[in-house]
Formats: C-alpha cells, structure tokens, sequence
C-alpha cells in the first residue's frame, strides 16, 4: 500500500554519486492539473541535488514510452528518464488497456535502453486519490520518483 512513510526511499544515508547528472521528465499534458504538480515537486528535489533537468510534455500516458525512448536515443549524456502521469478510472475498460500499455512500455524501456527509465504514474479510482499522492497523506510521489532517479544514477556508477 502507498501510504507516507512506508519507505526510507526520500531518507538519504549516503552520498550519492551523481556528479554531472542530467536527467529528463516527461510528464503528461492529461490530467495537468496533476502531473504540474508531480513534475514540480520532482524538479524540486532534483535540483536540490544539482542534477540538470530536462523538462518534455507528451499528450498522454500512453505516449510516455515513445517519449522516453525517444529522448534518450537521441540525447547523448542522459542518466535518467522518468515518466509523470495520471490515470484516473472511469466508467470504461479504457484505464485498464492505458495503464497495462503503459506499465508494459516502460517495464520494456527499462529492459532495453542503457539508463533508467522510473515510473512515476498515478494509476488511481478518483480524483481524491491523486492529490492525496502530490502532497497529501500518501506523500508526494513526485519527490519519490526524483529519489527513485538519483538512486538509480548511483546504483548504475556502483557498477
């Protein structure tokens, strides 16, 4: 369950080892009034660590792959990509078919390409249920897949 607190993911132990890192974030246009505010508190802490941030906007979540392996085939130096976007059900089996291509599109990148790709898409019942992820009692799962992003750059120069 994704509830505050149930991580040590944002409690820092070490010093990571992300000099120089540059990372991109892809957000979707869908549901803005959600993936703004993923995207500003995931810029936040990556800034917070120095690293140099992309920003890219695609219309929807199931664009998020094409997007991501987009920019990292054709942008030399990238260390990280992560994915911000919100799927909220409705009354169709639409939610189901966008978040199974989603999640198999990014578990693929993931496989394929030589840099992270982190997911950070809300897959929630309502409205109610997302804000309570950019903020709220479940935290803010922006800031999450940032730390997510830096843990990963480190894991990957560990070697």
């Amino acid at each position: 369950m994704a509830t505050k607190g149930n991580t040590k993911l944002t409690q820092q132990e070490k010093p990571l080892d992300i000099a120089g890192a540059k990372v991109v974030v892809i957000k979707t246009a869908w549901n803005n009034h959600i993936t703004d505010e993923l995207a500003l508190g995931c810029i936040r802490v990556l800034k917070e660590y120095g690293v140099k941030v992309v920003e890219r906007t695609v219309p929807g979540a199931v664009e998020l792959t094409y997007g991501a392996q987009h920019f990292i085939n054709n942008h030399a130096g990238t260390n990280a990509c992560i994915v911000l976007g919100c799927i909220i059900r409705g009354d169709t089996p639409h939610f189901d078919y966008v978040c199974q291509s989603v999640t198999q599109g990014i578990t693929l990148l993931n496989a394929q390409l030589p840099v992270p790709v982190i997911f950070g898409v809300l897959t929630v019942n309502t409205e109610e249920q997302a804000l309570e992820r950019i903020g709220g009692i479940h935290g803010h799962k922006g800031e999450e897949a940032a730390m997510t992003a830096l843990q990963m750059i480190d894991f990957e120069r560990m070697g």
